[in-house]
This record gives C-alpha cells, structure tokens and sequence, in this order.
C-alpha cells in the first residue's frame, strides 16, 4: 500500500509543471450565452500556452461589476482586468493611479501595439487626448434595428424590407398590432439607442463639449427640438400601443427572441441570443432615423465595453495580461468571436477576414454593426464621453418612465433629465479639478 501511494504521489508531482503558472484574475459582466463566450476565450488561450492562467470571474451587471472593482481597488484587491462599460471610461481615466495604460502593458509584455489596427471608432473612444489609448476595446457594440420576419409577413409587411426611418416604423407597428401583435416595437437601453445613438445618427449633439470629448465642463443638450419630436412620437406610439415599454439596461432583451415583441432597437450584442433562441425568421438592419433631418443618418456610436488593467501589479502579471491582450486581437479570434456574438469585430483585420469567410452572404444583417461604424465621425457623432455617465442614465431612465406612464410630457421629462444629469457633471468636474 505505502508504494503504492508513493507511486501515486510521484505521478502528481511529474504531472506539475516545473514552474506554477501566473493566474490572471478577470472581472467580467458577461452572463448567458455571453457568459459561455467569455470563459470559451479564456479556456482556449490557457490551452494554446503554459505560462499564465486566465481565471474569469462573473460579478454582475456592468454596474455591479464596476461598483465592486472601485471598491476593491480601495481595499488593495483589485482585480488585474477588469471589464467596464463605455459609460465608465470618463470615469475610469480620471480615476488616478487605478489603472495602466494598455500601450504601457503591451511594451512590459514584448509584445507590439499599435492602435491604428482597431476600427477608429473604435479606438478614438478610448484614447486619451494626449493620444494614449487606455483600454482594449474588447466586446464593442452599437445599436441596431431587429425585426421578425415572420410577424412581418402575416401583417401583410415585405418581411426582406426592415423599416429605415420612424415614420415606417410608425406604420409597420400599426399593421403588427392590426394584425393581433400585442407588443409591436419595444427597445432596450432607453438612453443609449434612443438619445445617445439617436444624437449621432443625426449629427447633432447629446451634450455640449462636443459630447464631452472637448473637456469636463460639458453639459447635457438633449432637449431640442428634434429629440422633442422624437419622444412626443415615443410616447404617441406607446399611447397607441404600437410602443411598449419593457423597462430598463437589458431587461427587455428576452422580448424579441421569445417572439413577444416584432421589433426592437438594441445592441449588436443580442445577436448571440437572437441566433440561438428565436424561432422565427428574424432581419437585422440600420437604426431608423427622420429622413428629413440634414445630414441623417450619420454613424451610431460605440456601446458594450473594453478591458482595463488595473494599476500595482506584478511585471509577471502584466507580460501575462500583454499574452492574453495578444491573443483576443488575433484576427481569427476577432472574426470568430464577431460571428458568435454579433458584437464589432474591433480590428479591420478581423472585419476583413470574416467578409472574406462569407459569412456577411451567409448571415444578411450581421455586417450592419460594422457599417454604422466604419464611416467618418463629425464632433456631433465621434461618441459621447461624459463623467458620472451611468447615474445620467439613470436619471434619464426615471424621467422618461414618467412619460410612458403619462406623468409627464417629453419636453418636461427631458427638460427634468438634463437638469438633474447637470448636476452630476457638475459634481463630477468639481471632484476631478486638476
């Protein structure tokens, strides 16, 4: 018995590498299919090389993820990636001392940088003014237009002829609910496809400061007169029923898939979901816009999020995030993780190489998310950058719910969002004061 436990023992201990690898701790927001996406990522990278580990860890939603690392940094715990919704970035690059520029981890690592590999759009979100891109832009989004097929043609609607503006949205929603379709559009994320995104489609601006890329004294301008219209036809739509309203972030996501809603405005993202549990025939297409507006449609703007390293670790621990950085911008790995999950495919490489696989022929729709993308910014559409982003929109969320339950007008609910959503940029610039 004592050999063979001995025999035992010694088969553990030839099994062990020479050497323990270096664990990399990731903090992510990704759950469901995404979530399967993530640790797939990690797992194959761990396999491909035996120096670093990727542990991912799922801490809950963009907001509950980004709560949890600020206050782990302040306990010295921090994780060493760390995945933060765009609305964070503000937040993140004046949060000194909390992180390391991604460049910065790249040259520690020996491995080279280049940020003008990554779609402009792209890259410019997350670049500082001096020029330095900060985080790896990692599941990048932006909004789109789903529509089922099948809803389409039993409204008597051309199901291969997705809605290009509001006023045929209006209209393809009254033959759905002719039709007996009880929730003809809905839309997830409130403030982002139908204020953010809708601003940049455009071209005119969501706040001042060239939507805060041109400094912190930025303040909210969604109350123009477009963005008015826009929610007076919202809430005329809701009031109709041809809009309803499925609540806040992600929430409503579950409504197309399931079939319970015929169209929705969402992030690109959703694909990964769409693809796997719709059950109809479904189209993806541009977001609408008012085709009388100068300069319509634009480009929508970056959503999703990127990868930031935290500050105060190990050499060893940023050549294995520089390992790990590598292998997620490898185009192949782009390309396969564009077509899993629908999100951008971040390096034009990757966008290149999935055109050429033909998988855009195969898939109709899926290259929309790049195309919005990939065309020239004006300073009205580059993105929007703002501090204290994420309690702006939940301000925005609150105020416009008042309009959907009639509390409230558009003019006043938005009138309402930008003064409270003023009041944090204040804060905000106030609390970064150099």
């Amino acid at each position: 018995m004592k050999l063979q436990l001995s025999a035992a023992a010694l088969a553990v201990v030839l099994a062990l590498p020479a050497q323990a690898a270096t664990q990399i701790q990731w903090w992510h927001a990704m759950s469901g299919p995404l979530g399967d996406w993530v640790n797939d990522l990690a797992k194959d990278f761990n396999a491909s090389q035996k120096d670093y580990v990727v542990v991912p860890t799922y801490k809950g939603s963009y907001g509950d993820s980004f709560t949890a690392a600020m206050a782990a940094f302040r306990a010295g715990n921090a994780p060493d990636i760390l995945q933060v919704y765009e609305v964070g970035t503000a937040t993140m690059m004046a949060a000194k001392g909390a992180v390391k520029p991604v460049g910065e981890v790249m040259t520690m690592g020996g491995a080279k940088f280049d940020s003008k590999v990554y779609i402009p759009a792209v890259a410019g979100y997350y670049t500082a003014p001096s020029g330095q891109m900060l985080s790896l832009p990692f599941n990048s989004s932006t909004t789109v237009f789903y529509y089922n097929k099948d809803a389409f043609k039993a409204a008597g609607l051309d199901p291969e002829k997705a809605p290009k503006t509001w006023p045929e949205v209006v209209l393809a929603a009254a033959k759905l609910k002719a039709s007996g379709h009880k929730c003809p559009f809905t839309t997830s994320w409130i403030s982002w496809t139908q204020l953010e995104s809708f601003s940049t489609w455009h071209n005119v601006l969501f706040a001042t400061q060239n939507n805060g890329f041109g400094g912190p004294s930025a303040r909210l301008a969604f109350n123009s007169p477009l963005h008015v219209r826009h929610f007076e036809n919202l809430a005329n739509m809701a009031k109709q029923g041809l809009f309803v309203y499925k609540g806040r972030d992600n929430k409503p996501d579950v409504a197309f898939p399931s079939g319970e809603c015929a169209m929705q405005t969402a992030s690109a993202g959703l694909y990964s979901r769409v693809s796997k549990e719709a059950k109809f025939a479904y189209g993806i297409s541009t977001l609408p816009y008012y085709p009388d507006v100068e300069g319509a449609p634009q480009n929508t703007i970056i959503g999703g999020a990127s990868l930031w390293v935290m500050n105060g670790k190990k050499p060893e621990t940023y050549k294995g995030v520089a390992s790990f950085f590598k292998y997620l911008s490898r185009p192949d790995v782009q390309s396969e993780s564009h077509k899993r999950t629908g999100y951008l495919p971040i390096t034009m490489a990757a966008y290149e190489l999935t055109e050429k696989s033909g998988f855009y022929k195969k898939y109709p729709g899926t290259d929309v998310a790049v195309t919005q993308m990939i065309r020239k910014t004006t300073d009205k559409s580059r993105g929007i950058r703002l501090g204290n982003f994420n309690q702006i929109r939940t301000i925005i969320d609150e105020e416009t719910e008042q309009i959907w339950t009639g509390k409230k007008a558009p003019k006043e609910a938005l009138e309402a969002a930008i003064k409270r959503g003023n009041e944090q940029l204040e804060r905000f610039q106030k609390a970064n004061k150099s």
